[in-house]
């Protein structure tokens, strides 16, 4: 290798210590130190973006005696750690943060029914008045397609409804015929289905 080569001249070698700039460090704010502040402390409260420049031993000392609470009373104190909780901004219960359709004495309007499983009784429309039905279930809404009824149909009209279908559907309703048999045994088992979710 040439030693007057470009490649050679831009090799970078680590320079010797005393070479190397030096940092300023500000001098520590203790009275009567002449060390480096190399380490910050908090000036204290209402000043929280303020800090002393110590050095090691006095930021020690600085810290044992600090007290962020210096000056306020027990209930000022309690005041802050319970805002300190939630940040220092202010919350509410939820569900009663003043939400349209709350009237004194009444529970207020639900309309994404969240506080059910909490336990709370929201109405989930202005307009309810009557109790909710027990919700369908998709194998329920299926069922009741099967047998082409609506979903508000009774007990006696599903088996009306059932018997109507056998009738129809039987292979010795057709003439022996067993093209429908499919469909007769959908029909038995969306009518059981029902049977056994207490339907009729």
């Amino acid at each position: 290798m040439k030693l007057d080569s470009p490649l050679f001249n831009r090799i970078r070698v680590k320079p010797a210590e005393e070479q190397r700039p030096r940092v300023a460090v500000p001098a520590c704010e203790w009275p009567g130190c002449v060390h480096g502040g190399t380490h910050r402390a908090p000036k204290g409260r209402m000043r929280e973006r303020e800090y002393w420049r110590f050095c090691l031993d006095h930021v020690r000392e600085y810290n044992q005696s600090y007290n962020y609470f210096a000056g306020m009373n027990d209930d000022a104190v309690a005041r802050y750690q319970k805002d300190a909780v939630t940040g220092h901004r202010p919350t509410w219960k939820m569900g009663l943060n003043g939400a349209t359709g709350k009237v004194h004495g009444e529970t207020p309007i639900d309309p994404f029914e969240v506080m059910r499983e909490f336990g709370g009784g929201g109405r989930a429309r202005a307009e309810r008045a009557k109790p909710e039905a027990r919700p369908i279930h998709n194998a329920e809404r299926k069922a009741f397609d099967t047998l082409g009824l609506e979903i508000d149909a009774a007990g006696p009209e599903i088996k009306a409804r059932f018997k109507e279908l056998v009738k129809r559907h039987h292979p010795d309703a057709n003439g022996g015929d067993r093209s429908t048999e499919d469909r007769l045994v959908e029909v038995i088992q969306a009518y059981n289905y029902l049977k056994s979710a207490k339907f009729c």
